[in-house]
């Protein structure tokens, strides 16, 4: 078993869009076994690759017991209708803000063979598969605030040095 550290905002890689991944092999298939056991650590409802320091379009997920991963995700669907609840990053520890999201997301992309999969959820499942795919493209939550949240959550930043 192999849990990664965590790349904390600063650290380049979590603002550089990650590369789709072309080679279905056993370098993929370690990097999901990592990911897979990164996100298995408790209070963890999603890794990225970028997090752990690798630039390609994988993410790992841990919600309501289910644990998976997705290659080169895309999101296929998103609700009209909304959630806003606090959300927080591993590569940001200690600040939560209330993020708008959608409450339903889909995903297509592949599993670690390259075989087509899937993916939906309603709440905290939306939220994660929308989390972990803006950190594929270079964003974290943060760009998703607006107004007060955004300034106090940037003030927070600011004020823990």
């Amino acid at each position: 078993m192999t849990i990664r550290p965590i790349r904390e905002l600063g650290d380049p890689v979590l603002r550089t869009p990650a590369d789709e991944v072309r080679s279905f092999d056993k370098e993929l298939a370690a990097l999901v076994r990592d990911l897979e056991d990164t996100v298995a650590d408790p209070g963890r409802a999603g890794v990225a690759a970028p997090q752990i320091g690798v630039g390609l379009r994988a993410f790992s997920y841990n919600v309501d017991g289910r644990i998976g991963h997705v290659v080169n995700p895309r999101i296929v669907e998103l609700s009209e209708e909304t959630q806003d609840g606090d959300e927080g990053c591993l590569s940001i520890p200690g600040l939560w803000a209330p993020t708008v999201r959608a409450m339903h997301a889909v995903v297509e992309g592949f599993d670690v063979h390259g075989e087509p999969v899937r993916l939906e959820g309603t709440g905290l499942m939306a939220r994660a598969l929308q989390h972990e795919v803006d950190h594929l493209d270079g964003k974290v939550f943060l760009d998703r605030l607006t107004g007060d949240a955004r300034k106090a959550a940037l003030r927070a930043l600011r004020d823990r040095g």
